[in-house]
């Protein structure tokens, strides 16, 4: 095999495709990345088996061929080479000899056709979405996972298809967040739970943009996710997703509409006072027109009032502020609604649109 390609270019492709090289394996092939010159086209792939990814670069091909190369050392070489074109050559010893300018590299490579591709997905079942839309869902859901390996169902997200709206639902035992998306464009029905650490690093190699898409196929093992040159594919959570409709309610007792980032700011100073932990509450007093702030803590006490509409009773409950936070971070509108059950029930932060709805368990205090 014999490539010459930009720097930048296989910069690039190595960042995505490290994404799913292998930390802990018993198998040296998986710790690699698979170079591919066929057919017009440079591929670089790796997998770590339960997650793939795979991504065409710019180059040009001299001679065709395939080599796997060890991930960590292949990116570190290509990152400190001059700025400038930088060709790779294999011998029959499986030897990759990297050049660019007066820099000359020989690595130990291994054989490509003992690399294991990625599986191939039937596109059968798919949805289409805007790259932003994809990347935006994600964050605003993805901080409430579970990284207790125990409840492996609580490590993904749901994603479900159900009349033409996407839903991404996530939980960790003492939260719920919920995103929609209205699709356009007629859709079968589906329900999956992806790896939260799958959509974690989508999130990292997508653009964002608005104009550029990323369609997503699944099948009763997999999802694969295709977008510019490069294919994520994962496998999926295996077992029943948890009822979340049984948990959500419309009742409340007390609805409170309060500038998001005036709760944020007063949250976040409150926090100074507390370290993670301490697990000390947030006490919020709502009355008429103001709720009212509090943490106390061995390092001192704060107080705060803030503006509202209220209707309904008055409350007194406590929150872990991180939770409050989490969910503030990720919400774009100005002003939110708080709707309240009463001091052991939890809180349900949503809009009117039902695109968003964030659910909250409260906490335990002695006032």
């Amino acid at each position: 095999m014999k490539i010459i390609c930009k720097k930048s270019d296989l910069v690039h492709g190595v960042s995505i495709v490290s994404k799913a090289v292998s930390n802990k394996t018993t198998l040296p092939i998986l710790e690699c990345i698979l170079i591919e010159a066929e057919a017009g086209t440079i591929t670089f792939t790796a997998n770590d088996m339960e997650l793939g990814i795979e991504t065409i670069i710019e180059g040009n091909i001299i001679e065709q061929g395939k080599i796997a190369l060890d991930a960590k050392l292949f990116s570190e070489i290509v990152r400190k080479l001059p700025d400038n074109d930088v060709t790779i050559q294999t011998d029959q010893d499986f030897k990759a000899i990297i050049t660019c300018e007066k820099a000359c590299f020989h690595i130990i490579g291994q054989e490509g056709t003992e690399f294991p591709y990625l599986p191939e997905i039937e596109k059968e079942q798919s949805i289409t979405l805007s790259q932003f839309s994809l990347k935006e869902i994600i964050r605003q859901t993805i901080f409430s996972i579970s990284d207790n390996d125990n409840a492996k169902l609580m490590t993904g997200e749901l994603f479900e298809v159900k009349d033409n709206q996407l839903s991404v639902v996530s939980l960790d035992g003492h939260r719920i967040s919920i995103r929609k998306l209205e699709l356009k464009g007629n859709y079968d029905d589906f329900k999956v739970v992806v790896p939260g650490k799958t959509l974690q690093e989508i999130v990292k190699i997508i653009s964002g943009e608005t104009e550029d898409e990323v369609s997503i196929y699944v099948t009763a093992k997999h999802i694969l996710f295709e977008f510019d040159n490069t294919k994520v594919v994962s496998r999926l959570l295996e077992g029943e997703y948890y009822k979340i409709s049984q948990m959500l309610s419309s009742d409340y007792e007390t609805k409170v509409v309060i500038n998001k980032k005036e709760f944020l700011n007063c949250i976040d100073r409150a926090s100074l006072l507390i370290r993670e932990s301490d697990k000390k509450p947030i006490i919020i007093n709502i009355t008429d027109h103001s709720l009212e702030l509090s943490i106390s803590s061995f390092f001192g006490s704060m107080e705060e009032n803030i503006m509202i509409q209220k209707e309904g009773r008055d409350l007194l409950i406590g929150f872990n502020p991180k939770f409050l936070m989490d969910v503030l971070r990720v919400i774009d509108d100005e002003e939110i609604h708080i709707y309240f059950v009463n001091p052991k029930a939890p809180c349900f932060i949503r809009d009117d649109a039902g695109t968003y709805t964030y659910l909250i368990l409260p906490v335990n205090f002695n006032h």
